[in-house]
């Protein structure tokens, strides 16, 4: 291991779990503050279902692909914006204090989106809800992370991440239990209010981060803090390490000057480290999770399954494997190492992107081919481009669909992968198509091999979540020096918030420009380069208490045999 840190085992999650019975204050500290991953989950999980009836109720969001991407993304351009003013907040007033102000905007964003009468409405609505997602992002890890025991720092924070995806996994029962009810996408997304108002409750009383108390000088109520957290036997070491770090903190601070850019970059472990963690952010984002998770359903119907319930059931499989994912990396971020299992993790999901690419690919060249007879047996409802067409014969499934956003494909009753008929898309010629007990295609054709696209997005999500799902907010909730940390987690936060929106803001212009098969082969190059980054550029922290941290990068060489310990004679080297 890099820095020479002794070997974390097996007995740190064992001890992470005897803390419900030895001390159940440093538990609770990490469920109260985690209930804002809950919340982050949640709002980021819950658009994706509710995008599929938002789109039934207004027709302008329906027709319009920019516009489903711009009610996604807008709460990411939110989240850029909270993330970068949380790292300013976190260091000024606090983790506590950013944690509420989240819940806030939580609360507020909440309210908008189910009163929302318009999709402009909807869109200032995600907004807050971004914000409040931004600052929650970098907030609460951050505290969980100050105020955790060192042994079971990582699986104290991958908590964190299990409740990011539980409230992912939330979301997709809520969509499911309200798709039958009056106003199904507005109890949707309202119902995120309830866990801001337990959090705010919670969180008033519950102390501020002791690291942070200490910074600000009053170390004698970060101390009072510790010595909840610590057993009494580790606390005085514990002590005079933050003393140490603290006081030696100032000293840098005196003579620097103000914190600026240049000076992050000019000092040696903070800009390893930002490379390290803002790196891991970007690639974290780049592979294509966030596409997977808001556009779920999405991802559902273009495999071939028509139905909103049907495609929200299976991504409600998705959302409990990511669920399930979290629960493992809690398991294995201690034991494991947060490198070799962010390299795992990577393996596998190029393995798996390359399973959704040969799907895709054949379910896009295989689709039924549309019936002249099919098609004008429902009179005058047939999609004006196929009806202009010189050679119809020509024609299938996914020509129909791609031709215009205003045909869709109703399949032969008995058989769906049978030629049928591509007709204009509106409700009259949709309910004319259920009524016929065919079923009705918009967003992606019958295809034999949807079942393989589903074991793909599961394979996918079984590597994602334990590794790169967890890894990248455990490193950064741990690389930086203290006065550096909130300031470098804003960057960081803010780093993975630009590069969700990208890669959600061009996810569906991609799939209609490029194919679903196409858009996932990007998504598995990017893995491969991730591959490479994490080799060269993360260095291990499992096991390494946060004050020595910054030793560790200032001394750090490049170690690709990541699974050895550093001989002596490689410790001490500098590296780039």
């Amino acid at each position: 291991m890099e820095g020479g840190v002794p070997e974390a085992d097996i007995s740190a999650f064992r001890e992470c779990l005897g803390l419900s019975r030895k001390n159940p204050y440093v538990l609770r500290l990490a469920f109260s503050a985690g209930i804002g991953g809950l919340l982050f989950g949640y709002d980021t999980g819950v658009i994706s279902g509710a995008l599929l009836y938002i789109r039934d109720d207004f027709k302008d969001v329906d027709r319009k692909t920019w516009l489903q991407e711009a009610i996604v993304s807008t709460a990411l351009a939110g989240a850029i914006l909270g993330a970068s003013v949380g790292g300013w907040m976190n260091d000024r007033f606090g983790r506590k204090v950013s944690i509420l102000v989240a819940d806030a905007l939580f609360f507020i964003g909440a309210v908008i989106m189910a009163a929302a009468p318009s999709s402009v409405v909807l869109i200032v609505g995600r907004i807050f809800v971004g914000l409040g997602v931004g600052m929650a992002s970098m907030a609460s890890p951050l505290y969980i992370s100050e105020a955790s025991p060192t042994r079971v720092r990582g699986a104290l924070v991958s908590l964190n991440s299990f409740l990011i995806t539980g409230g992912q996994f939330l979301s997709y029962l809520i969509n499911l239990a309200f798709t039958k009810a009056p106003g199904t996408w507005r109890w949707m997304l309202g119902v995120a209010a309830l866990p801001a108002v337990i959090q705010i409750v919670l969180m008033f009383f519950l102390p501020e981060s002791p690291r942070w108390l200490y910074r600000k000088g009053r170390g004698d109520e970060g101390e009072l803090i510790l010595r909840k957290i610590y057993q009494p036997e580790d606390v005085e070491a514990e002590i005079n390490a933050l003393k140490e770090s603290v006081a030696l903190e100032l000293k840098e601070a005196e003579s620097a000057g103000n914190i600026s850019i240049v000076t992050l970059f000019k000092t040696k472990s903070v800009r390893r480290g930002l490379y390290a963690g803002m790196g891991l952010q970007i690639f974290q984002q780049f592979v294509g999770i966030n596409t997977v998770m808001y556009y779920s359903p999405t991802i559902v119907q273009l495999a071939g399954f028509a139905s909103n319930q049907t495609a929200l059931l299976l991504s409600l499989i998705t959302a409990g494997l990511n669920a399930f994912g979290s629960i493992l990396s809690i398991y294995f971020i201690d034991k494991t190492g947060r490198k070799k299992l962010a390299l795992i993790s990577l393996c596998g999901v190029v393995l798996s992107l390359i399973l959704l690419t040969v799907t895709f690919r054949q379910t896009e060249t295989h689709s039924p081919f549309i019936s002249k007879v099919e098609t004008y047996h429902f009179n005058n409802s047939t999609c004006p481009s196929y009806g202009k067409a010189g050679d119809q014969s020509q024609w299938d499934c996914m020509k129909c669909l791609k031709a215009s956003p205003e045909c869709g494909f109703c399949a032969d009753g008995s058989d769906k992968l049978l030629p049928g008929a591509c007709l204009a898309s509106n409700d009259y010629t949709k309910n004319e198509c259920h009524d016929g007990h065919r079923a009705w295609y918009t967003r992606g054709c019958p295809s034999k091999f949807g079942w393989l696209a589903l074991i793909g997005l599961g394979l996918y999500i079984i590597f994602f979540s334990p590794g790169m799902g967890t890894v990248p907010w455990v490193v950064n909730s741990e690389i930086y020096p203290l006065r550096y940390r909130g300031v470098c987690g804003g960057i960081a936060s803010t780093t993975v918030w630009v590069s969700n929106l990208i890669v959600t803001q061009t996810f569906l212009t991609l799939t209609e420009a490029m194919g679903t098969a196409w858009t996932f082969m990007l998504f598995g190059c990017v893995a491969v380069v991730a591959i490479i980054f994490v080799l060269i550029c993360v260095p291990e922290t499992k096991g390494v208490p946060m004050e020595e941290v910054e030793e560790m990068l200032n001394q750090r060489a490049m170690h690709l045999r990541f699974w050895e310990k550093e001989s002596a004679a490689t410790k001490g080297n500098g590296g780039v």
